[in-house]
């Protein structure tokens, strides 16, 4: 069955006045409104929280509604938002992305793991075997300080890289795996240019504005902006047929957050459907069709068509739109 749209019934979570509300396939749909209309309430407690729970089995209940229709159209979803990602020095970009399961994959078949036997849990620093004992593959020792906060000091023992001398040993293109985790985004997209499936993932966080980050920064170092933009990635790389962005510039600088859209835009053209609540005219801009919510009713509809940068006429009539609509 080709893509068509899902259609909710009887919306009517919280000051949602049973209203009826159709979300078409293969575009990208802004709902806006003032504060307290009923858009988190539509889009994150009803459509998203039924798809997940229906689509990725999620332990979600959905807020009130009567049915949706057209959700076997559709096998995964994804949310991104504003929750930070793992705040533990153990996590950092290529663990939440899912980058690093690949790249130790990648060491797993090198010919120096395959002569030693490694299998691909060798490459990991939260395991025994591979990681540093000394130090438990933190890279890190913490001193306590009486009266005073704790001290963190580079391992002794495997000088910070997590891994013992023997993993270490083992090269990919004359790089272990611990210098694979120095590497910036930028650096790690020339080195992986040659393994598609790696390329892919890092090319997204390059996309997003994350070129100078490490791939394995802890994300305690990571500012809120930047673990924002870790969790869209990884919402990304994971290729939803359908995807659900709450406000997904809102604690971003002008500049990331053109970088977002960009890659949301992008993301929709390659014929995934993106669901986006947004108060930002700049967002709404790059949507095809606008939903605009007040009081818990929808109050019009916009049709912008497909996104041109620059054009002025589009520009225009959503702002004549939202002003009818008396934003």
């Amino acid at each position: 069955m080709a893509l068509d749209k899902i259609v909710i019934r009887g919306a009517r979570q919280n000051n949602l006045k049973n209203i009826d509300v159709e979300i078409p396939l293969g575009i990208m749909t802004c709902v806006t409104g003032v504060s307290g209309s009923g858009k988190s309430s539509l889009v994150n407690e009803i459509i998203y929280k039924r798809l997940a729970h229906d689509l990725n089995h999620a332990l979600t209940i959905p807020g009130k509604h009567k049915a949706i229709k057209g959700i076997e159209q559709l096998d995964k979803v994804i949310n991104i938002d504003q929750s930070p990602i793992g705040r533990t020095p153990r996590s950092n970009p290529a663990t939440y992305t899912g980058l690093f399961d690949q790249i130790r994959d990648l060491f797993a078949t090198t010919p120096d793991a395959k002569a030693r036997g490694y299998k691909k849990g060798r490459f990991s620093f939260n395991v025994k075997g591979g990681r540093c004992e000394a130090c438990s593959g933190d890279g890190i020792i913490k001193i306590e300080m009486h009266f005073l906060p704790d001290v963190y000091v580079p391992c002794e023992v495997c000088g910070g890289k997590r891994y013992n001398r023997e993993t270490l040993d083992v090269k990919y293109k004359g790089k272990s795996i611990a210098d694979v985790l120095d590497m910036t985004v930028e650096e790690a997209l020339t080195f992986f240019e040659n393994v598609p499936q790696i390329k892919r993932k890092v090319e997204t966080l390059y996309n997003v504005g994350l070129s100078y980050i490490k791939l394995g920064q802890p994300s305690t170092t990571l500012s809120g902006g930047e673990a924002q933009r870790v969790g869209i990635v990884r919402g990304l790389i994971n290729s939803p047929e359908i995807l659900f962005a709450d406000e997904p510039t809102g604690a971003l600088n002008s500049k990331t957050g053109l970088d977002v859209l960009d890659t949301l835009t992008r993301f929709n053209e390659e014929g995934q459907s993106v669901v986006m609540v947004t108060h930002d005219m700049r967002s709404a801009r790059r949507g095809n069709r606008i939903l605009y919510l007040k009081d818990g009713v929808i109050l019009g509809e916009c049709d912008l068509g497909s996104y041109v940068h620059g054009d002025e006429a589009r520009h225009e009539k959503l702002s004549a739109f939202l002003a009818e609509m008396g934003w």
